[in-house]
């Protein structure tokens, strides 16, 4: 199974890019979501990448609908 990045139905906290993120690399929710508050915590775009993320990955259910 091919892990394609998109945003989860299940396991958000906000919009889904920290889970999506986590299961794209394999990791858990929590320690992306940890990994990124640590990140806001010095300087640069962080934030700014969040966003565009959100908009620019699509809802998992979105992306199974267009697949088949």
């Amino acid at each position: 199974m091919s892990r394609k990045l998109t945003r989860p139905r299940d396991n958000r906290m906000i919009a889904g890019v920290c889970a999506g993120l986590a299961r794209r690399f394999g990791m858990s929710a929590g320690m992306m979501r940890l990994l990124f508050v640590l990140s806001v915590l010095l300087p640069g775009p962080q934030v700014i990448v969040y966003l565009a993320l959100w908009i620019i990955m699509p809802n998992e259910d979105r992306y199974l609908a267009n697949s088949h």
